[in-house]
Protein backbone atom coordinates (compact mmCIF):
# COMPACT_ATOMS: atom_id res chain seq x y z
CA UNK A 1 0.00 0.00 0.00
CA UNK A 2 2.59 2.52 1.12
CA UNK A 3 6.11 2.67 -0.27
CA UNK A 4 8.97 2.31 2.15
CA UNK A 5 9.66 5.44 4.13
CA UNK A 6 12.89 6.96 2.87
CA UNK A 7 14.25 9.90 4.85
CA UNK A 8 16.24 11.01 1.79
CA UNK A 9 12.95 12.01 0.15
CA UNK A 10 12.03 14.22 3.13
CA UNK A 11 8.38 13.28 2.56
CA UNK A 12 5.91 11.39 4.71
CA UNK A 13 4.86 8.04 3.15
CA UNK A 14 1.25 8.62 4.28
CA UNK A 15 0.69 12.21 3.09
CA UNK A 16 3.37 12.37 0.37
CA UNK A 17 4.09 15.89 1.70
CA UNK A 18 7.30 17.39 3.05
CA UNK A 19 7.71 16.74 6.75
CA UNK A 20 6.84 19.44 9.28
CA UNK A 21 7.02 17.41 12.48
CA UNK A 22 8.75 14.09 11.61
CA UNK A 23 8.59 11.21 14.09
CA UNK A 24 9.98 7.68 13.98
CA UNK A 25 7.83 4.70 14.95
CA UNK A 26 8.83 1.36 16.43
CA UNK A 27 8.80 -0.02 12.86
CA UNK A 28 11.87 2.14 12.16
CA UNK A 29 10.13 4.37 9.60
CA UNK A 30 9.57 8.13 9.69
CA UNK A 31 6.16 9.79 9.42
CA UNK A 32 4.46 13.13 9.85
CA UNK A 33 3.24 13.19 13.47
CA UNK A 34 -0.40 14.14 12.81
CA UNK A 35 -0.72 11.63 9.95
CA UNK A 36 0.72 8.63 11.80
CA UNK A 37 -1.22 9.51 14.98
CA UNK A 38 -4.51 9.50 13.05
CA UNK A 39 -3.49 6.26 11.33
CA UNK A 40 -2.63 4.48 14.59
CA UNK A 41 -5.82 5.66 16.27
CA UNK A 42 -7.72 3.97 13.45
CA UNK A 43 -5.67 0.79 12.85
CA UNK A 44 -3.11 0.27 15.63
CA UNK A 45 -0.60 -1.11 13.11
CA UNK A 46 2.32 0.20 11.04
CA UNK A 47 1.20 1.39 7.60
CA UNK A 48 4.30 -0.23 6.11
CA UNK A 49 5.03 -3.44 8.04
CA UNK A 50 1.47 -4.09 9.31
CA UNK A 51 2.96 -5.00 12.69
CA UNK A 52 1.32 -3.66 15.88
CA UNK A 53 2.46 -0.12 16.72
CA UNK A 54 1.46 2.40 19.39
CA UNK A 55 1.31 6.19 19.52
CA UNK A 56 3.48 6.09 22.65
CA UNK A 57 6.30 4.57 20.59
CA UNK A 58 6.63 7.67 18.38
CA UNK A 59 9.83 9.68 18.85
CA UNK A 60 10.93 12.96 17.20
CA UNK A 61 13.31 12.49 14.26
CA UNK A 62 15.66 15.41 14.81
CA UNK A 63 17.91 14.48 11.85
CA UNK A 64 15.09 14.69 9.31
CA UNK A 65 13.74 17.85 10.95
CA UNK A 66 17.15 19.49 10.54
CA UNK A 67 17.32 18.46 6.87
CA UNK A 68 13.85 19.91 6.23
CA UNK A 69 14.74 23.18 7.97
CA UNK A 70 17.96 23.47 5.94
CA UNK A 71 16.12 22.79 2.67
CA UNK A 72 13.32 25.30 3.28
CA UNK A 73 15.67 27.95 4.67
CA UNK A 74 18.09 27.64 1.74
CA UNK A 75 15.25 27.83 -0.81
CA UNK A 76 13.79 30.89 0.87
CA UNK A 77 17.16 32.65 0.99
CA UNK A 78 17.52 32.11 -2.75
CA UNK A 79 13.98 33.51 -3.23
CA UNK A 80 13.15 30.11 -4.76
CA UNK A 81 15.39 30.88 -7.73
CA UNK A 82 17.92 28.13 -8.42
CA UNK A 83 20.96 28.03 -10.71
CA UNK A 84 21.28 25.15 -13.15
CA UNK A 85 24.51 23.21 -12.63
CA UNK A 86 25.00 24.72 -9.17
CA UNK A 87 21.79 24.03 -7.26
CA UNK A 88 20.14 21.50 -9.54
CA UNK A 89 20.78 19.44 -12.68
CA UNK A 90 19.16 16.81 -14.88
CA UNK A 91 19.47 13.33 -13.39
CA UNK A 92 19.12 11.74 -16.85
CA UNK A 93 19.75 13.06 -20.35
CA UNK A 94 16.54 11.61 -21.75
CA UNK A 95 13.28 13.37 -21.00
CA UNK A 96 10.63 11.42 -19.12
CA UNK A 97 7.86 13.33 -20.94
CA UNK A 98 7.75 15.49 -24.05
CA UNK A 99 4.96 17.37 -25.82
CA UNK A 100 4.90 20.39 -28.18
CA UNK A 101 6.48 23.29 -26.30
CA UNK A 102 6.90 21.31 -23.06
CA UNK A 103 9.46 18.82 -21.78
CA UNK A 104 10.03 17.18 -18.37
CA UNK A 105 13.34 15.82 -17.05
CA UNK A 106 14.01 13.89 -13.88
CA UNK A 107 16.32 16.11 -11.82
CA UNK A 108 18.52 16.02 -8.72
CA UNK A 109 19.77 18.51 -6.17
CA UNK A 110 23.49 19.31 -6.15
CA UNK A 111 24.21 21.58 -3.21
CA UNK A 112 21.69 20.23 -0.69
CA UNK A 113 19.45 17.28 0.06
CA UNK A 114 15.86 17.68 -0.97
CA UNK A 115 12.76 15.85 -2.16
CA UNK A 116 12.66 14.00 -5.53
CA UNK A 117 12.03 16.54 -8.28
CA UNK A 118 11.62 17.09 -12.01
CA UNK A 119 12.45 20.04 -14.25
CA UNK A 120 9.47 21.26 -16.27
CA UNK A 121 10.67 23.28 -19.25
CA UNK A 122 8.09 25.42 -21.07
CA UNK A 123 9.37 26.91 -24.33
CA UNK A 124 8.33 30.40 -25.38
CA UNK A 125 7.09 31.37 -21.92
CA UNK A 126 8.10 33.48 -18.97
CA UNK A 127 6.73 33.82 -15.44
CA UNK A 128 4.29 36.64 -14.76
CA UNK A 129 4.79 36.49 -10.98
CA UNK A 130 7.59 36.11 -8.45
CA UNK A 131 8.84 32.56 -7.87
CA UNK A 132 7.43 32.57 -4.32
CA UNK A 133 3.89 32.92 -5.75
CA UNK A 134 4.18 29.62 -7.63
CA UNK A 135 5.57 27.96 -4.51
CA UNK A 136 2.60 29.25 -2.50
CA UNK A 137 0.12 27.89 -5.07
CA UNK A 138 1.60 24.42 -4.59
CA UNK A 139 0.69 24.32 -0.90
CA UNK A 140 -2.64 22.65 -1.65
CA UNK A 141 -2.53 18.88 -0.98
CA UNK A 142 -3.93 18.09 -4.45
CA UNK A 143 -1.80 20.47 -6.51
CA UNK A 144 1.69 19.43 -7.54
CA UNK A 145 4.32 21.26 -5.49
CA UNK A 146 6.55 23.80 -7.21
CA UNK A 147 9.76 24.30 -5.24
CA UNK A 148 11.00 27.21 -7.34
CA UNK A 149 12.38 28.21 -10.74
CA UNK A 150 15.68 27.73 -12.54
CA UNK A 151 17.30 30.89 -13.81
CA UNK A 152 18.15 30.79 -17.52
CA UNK A 153 18.71 33.24 -20.36
CA UNK A 154 16.71 31.43 -23.04
CA UNK A 155 13.12 32.07 -24.12
CA UNK A 156 11.88 29.31 -21.86
CA UNK A 157 10.69 28.83 -18.31
CA UNK A 158 12.03 26.07 -16.05
CA UNK A 159 10.08 25.07 -12.94
CA UNK A 160 11.33 22.71 -10.22
CA UNK A 161 8.42 20.46 -9.25
CA UNK A 162 7.86 17.36 -7.17
CA UNK A 163 8.28 13.97 -8.83
CA UNK A 164 5.18 11.77 -9.10
CA UNK A 165 6.29 8.21 -8.42
CA UNK A 166 3.35 6.58 -10.23
CA UNK A 167 3.23 8.82 -13.31
CA UNK A 168 0.03 10.31 -14.70
CA UNK A 169 -3.52 8.99 -14.47
CA UNK A 170 -3.99 8.58 -18.23
CA UNK A 171 -1.06 6.19 -18.65
CA UNK A 172 -1.93 4.26 -15.50
CA UNK A 173 -5.46 3.66 -16.78
CA UNK A 174 -4.42 2.81 -20.35
CA UNK A 175 -1.88 0.24 -19.19
CA UNK A 176 -4.60 -1.48 -17.13
CA UNK A 177 -2.41 -1.31 -14.04
CA UNK A 178 -5.22 0.56 -12.34
CA UNK A 179 -8.86 -0.55 -12.66
CA UNK A 180 -10.64 1.64 -10.12
CA UNK A 181 -14.11 1.03 -8.75
CA UNK A 182 -16.64 3.86 -9.02
CA UNK A 183 -16.07 4.73 -5.35
CA UNK A 184 -12.34 5.11 -6.06
CA UNK A 185 -13.08 7.24 -9.13
CA UNK A 186 -15.36 9.48 -7.06
CA UNK A 187 -12.55 10.02 -4.52
CA UNK A 188 -10.12 10.93 -7.32
CA UNK A 189 -12.64 13.32 -8.90
CA UNK A 190 -13.23 15.01 -5.54
CA UNK A 191 -9.49 15.48 -5.01
CA UNK A 192 -9.18 17.13 -8.45
CA UNK A 193 -12.23 19.31 -7.83
CA UNK A 194 -10.83 20.45 -4.47
CA UNK A 195 -7.73 21.61 -6.34
CA UNK A 196 -9.87 23.38 -8.95
CA UNK A 197 -11.88 25.21 -6.26
CA UNK A 198 -8.57 26.42 -4.82
CA UNK A 199 -7.37 27.64 -8.23
CA UNK A 200 -10.72 29.31 -8.95
CA UNK A 201 -10.43 31.20 -5.65
CA UNK A 202 -7.10 32.54 -6.96
CA UNK A 203 -8.78 33.49 -10.24
CA UNK A 204 -6.73 30.91 -12.17
CA UNK A 205 -8.15 28.98 -15.14
CA UNK A 206 -6.51 25.60 -15.69
CA UNK A 207 -7.25 25.44 -19.41
CA UNK A 208 -6.19 21.81 -19.98
CA UNK A 209 -8.00 19.51 -17.54
CA UNK A 210 -7.33 15.93 -18.67
CA UNK A 211 -6.18 12.67 -17.08
CA UNK A 212 -2.67 13.26 -18.45
CA UNK A 213 -2.44 16.33 -16.19
CA UNK A 214 -3.38 14.41 -13.06
CA UNK A 215 -0.29 12.99 -11.35
CA UNK A 216 -0.62 9.86 -9.22
CA UNK A 217 1.26 9.42 -5.96
CA UNK A 218 -0.63 6.44 -4.57
CA UNK A 219 -3.34 4.19 -6.02
CA UNK A 220 -5.54 1.30 -4.95
CA UNK A 221 -8.31 -0.26 -7.08
CA UNK A 222 -10.69 -0.93 -4.21
CA UNK A 223 -9.98 1.38 -1.25
CA UNK A 224 -10.79 5.04 -2.02
CA UNK A 225 -8.73 6.37 0.92
CA UNK A 226 -5.53 4.81 -0.41
CA UNK A 227 -5.52 7.02 -3.51
CA UNK A 228 -3.70 10.32 -3.83
CA UNK A 229 -3.59 12.48 -6.95
CA UNK A 230 -2.38 16.00 -7.67
CA UNK A 231 -3.17 18.43 -10.45
CA UNK A 232 -0.44 19.82 -12.69
CA UNK A 233 0.05 22.04 -15.76
CA UNK A 234 -2.55 24.62 -14.73
CA UNK A 235 -2.56 28.06 -16.29
CA UNK A 236 -0.83 27.01 -19.52
CA UNK A 237 -3.25 28.84 -21.84
CA UNK A 238 -3.19 32.01 -23.91
CA UNK A 239 -5.45 33.51 -21.20
CA UNK A 240 -2.95 32.71 -18.48
CA UNK A 241 -2.40 35.06 -15.55
CA UNK A 242 0.59 32.97 -14.46
CA UNK A 243 2.70 32.96 -17.62
CA UNK A 244 3.17 35.08 -20.73
CA UNK A 245 4.35 34.30 -24.23
CA UNK A 246 7.81 35.36 -25.39
CA UNK A 247 9.56 34.82 -28.70
CA UNK A 248 7.82 32.79 -31.41
CA UNK A 249 4.25 32.00 -30.39
CA UNK A 250 4.41 28.72 -32.33
CA UNK A 251 7.00 27.37 -29.89
CA UNK A 252 4.90 27.37 -26.73
CA UNK A 253 2.17 25.18 -25.30
CA UNK A 254 0.40 28.36 -24.14
CA UNK A 255 -1.19 28.83 -27.57
CA UNK A 256 -2.27 25.21 -28.11
CA UNK A 257 -6.01 24.52 -27.59
CA UNK A 258 -6.70 20.92 -26.36
CA UNK A 259 -9.56 20.52 -28.82
CA UNK A 260 -11.02 17.22 -27.56
CA UNK A 261 -11.27 18.56 -24.00
CA UNK A 262 -12.09 22.22 -24.71
CA UNK A 263 -15.48 23.83 -24.13
CA UNK A 264 -17.54 24.89 -27.18
CA UNK A 265 -17.12 28.61 -26.46
CA UNK A 266 -13.34 28.21 -26.73
CA UNK A 267 -13.67 26.32 -30.01
CA UNK A 268 -15.84 29.12 -31.36
CA UNK A 269 -13.27 31.73 -30.39
CA UNK A 270 -10.11 31.24 -28.32
CA UNK A 271 -10.40 34.81 -27.05
CA UNK A 272 -9.29 35.47 -23.51
CA UNK A 273 -12.82 36.15 -22.24
CA UNK A 274 -14.00 32.62 -23.16
CA UNK A 275 -11.64 30.95 -20.67
CA UNK A 276 -13.40 30.68 -17.31
CA UNK A 277 -14.22 28.39 -14.42
CA UNK A 278 -17.16 27.13 -16.50
CA UNK A 279 -14.89 26.19 -19.43
CA UNK A 280 -12.81 24.20 -16.92
CA UNK A 281 -15.98 22.51 -15.62
CA UNK A 282 -16.74 21.36 -19.17
CA UNK A 283 -13.23 19.86 -19.40
CA UNK A 284 -13.74 18.24 -15.98
CA UNK A 285 -16.71 16.40 -17.48
CA UNK A 286 -14.47 15.09 -20.27
CA UNK A 287 -11.84 14.08 -17.69
CA UNK A 288 -14.46 12.12 -15.72
CA UNK A 289 -15.62 10.39 -18.91
CA UNK A 290 -11.99 9.56 -19.77
CA UNK A 291 -11.35 8.04 -16.34
CA UNK A 292 -14.57 6.00 -16.46
CA UNK A 293 -13.50 4.80 -19.94
CA UNK A 294 -10.17 3.43 -18.64
CA UNK A 295 -8.13 6.23 -20.22
CA UNK A 296 -9.70 6.13 -23.67
CA UNK A 297 -9.10 9.25 -25.78
CA UNK A 298 -12.28 11.32 -26.22
CA UNK A 299 -13.81 10.97 -29.70
CA UNK A 300 -11.19 8.32 -30.50
CA UNK A 301 -13.25 7.02 -33.44
CA UNK A 302 -12.98 10.41 -35.16
CA UNK A 303 -9.50 11.10 -36.57
CA UNK A 304 -10.25 14.51 -38.11
CA UNK A 305 -10.00 17.25 -35.48
CA UNK A 306 -12.22 19.49 -37.59
CA UNK A 307 -14.95 16.86 -37.40
CA UNK A 308 -14.53 16.68 -33.61
CA UNK A 309 -14.92 20.46 -33.51
CA UNK A 310 -18.12 20.28 -35.58
CA UNK A 311 -19.58 17.57 -33.33
CA UNK A 312 -18.89 19.55 -30.19
CA UNK A 313 -20.26 22.80 -31.58
CA UNK A 314 -23.47 20.96 -32.57
CA UNK A 315 -23.81 19.73 -28.98
CA UNK A 316 -23.15 16.06 -29.72
CA UNK A 317 -21.82 14.33 -26.60
CA UNK A 318 -19.77 11.24 -25.87
CA UNK A 319 -21.44 7.90 -25.12
CA UNK A 320 -21.92 6.73 -21.56
CA UNK A 321 -19.08 4.40 -20.43
CA UNK A 322 -19.94 0.97 -19.02
CA UNK A 323 -18.20 1.78 -15.72
CA UNK A 324 -20.50 4.71 -14.97
CA UNK A 325 -23.89 4.51 -13.27
CA UNK A 326 -26.82 6.67 -14.30
CA UNK A 327 -26.42 9.22 -11.49
CA UNK A 328 -22.73 9.84 -12.22
CA UNK A 329 -23.51 10.01 -15.93
CA UNK A 330 -26.15 12.70 -15.35
CA UNK A 331 -23.60 14.74 -13.38
CA UNK A 332 -21.04 14.41 -16.18
CA UNK A 333 -23.59 15.45 -18.82
CA UNK A 334 -24.54 18.45 -16.65
CA UNK A 335 -20.94 19.68 -17.13
CA UNK A 336 -21.40 19.65 -20.93
CA UNK A 337 -24.16 22.21 -21.34
CA UNK A 338 -23.47 24.31 -24.41
CA UNK A 339 -24.09 27.50 -22.45
CA UNK A 340 -21.46 28.14 -19.74
CA UNK A 341 -24.06 29.66 -17.40
CA UNK A 342 -25.98 26.35 -17.36
CA UNK A 343 -23.00 24.38 -16.08
CA UNK A 344 -22.36 23.93 -12.34
CA UNK A 345 -19.53 25.67 -10.51
CA UNK A 346 -16.83 23.45 -9.03
CA UNK A 347 -18.31 23.96 -5.56
CA UNK A 348 -21.71 22.72 -6.75
CA UNK A 349 -20.05 19.86 -8.65
CA UNK A 350 -18.27 18.86 -5.45
CA UNK A 351 -21.55 18.78 -3.55
CA UNK A 352 -23.20 16.60 -6.23
CA UNK A 353 -20.34 14.10 -6.13
CA UNK A 354 -20.24 14.05 -2.30
CA UNK A 355 -23.95 13.18 -2.24
CA UNK A 356 -23.37 10.38 -4.76
CA UNK A 357 -20.36 9.17 -2.78
CA UNK A 358 -22.44 9.05 0.41
CA UNK A 359 -25.19 7.00 -1.25
CA UNK A 360 -22.64 4.69 -2.86
CA UNK A 361 -20.91 4.06 0.48
CA UNK A 362 -24.22 3.18 2.15
CA UNK A 363 -25.03 0.81 -0.72
CA UNK A 364 -21.56 -0.77 -0.63
CA UNK A 365 -21.69 -1.31 3.14
CA UNK A 366 -25.17 -2.79 2.83
CA UNK A 367 -23.99 -5.28 0.22
CA UNK A 368 -21.05 -6.27 2.42
CA UNK A 369 -23.32 -6.82 5.42
CA UNK A 370 -25.71 -8.93 3.33
CA UNK A 371 -22.78 -11.03 2.20
CA UNK A 372 -21.72 -11.63 5.80
CA UNK A 373 -25.26 -12.58 6.81
CA UNK A 374 -25.52 -15.02 3.90
CA UNK A 375 -22.22 -16.65 4.94
CA UNK A 376 -23.54 -17.09 8.49
CA UNK A 377 -26.79 -18.64 7.21
CA UNK A 378 -24.82 -20.95 4.92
Amino acid sequence: MFGLSNTDTLKCPITCELFCDPVTGQDGHTYERDAITAWLQKTGTSPITREPMTIDSLRPNHTVKQLIDEFTSSSSQKHFLFKYGIDIRKAERRAIFQAPGKIIYKAEWISKRGPPVVLLKIDGAKASREASYYVQLGCHPHIVHTYGMVENDTNSLMLVQEYATEGDLAELLKENEFRPSQLVLLEIFLQIIDAMIYLADYGIVHGDLACRNVLVFRFNDADPQQNLVKLTDFGLTRASTLYSVVGSTASTTLVVVPLRYAAPEILQSAGLSNYSEKSDVYSMGILMWEACSQGQIPYASIEDDNEVRRCKLKGEILSRPENCDETLWNIIVHCWHQKPEDRPTFKILKQLLLELQGRSLVSSNGNQNNGIQNEKVG
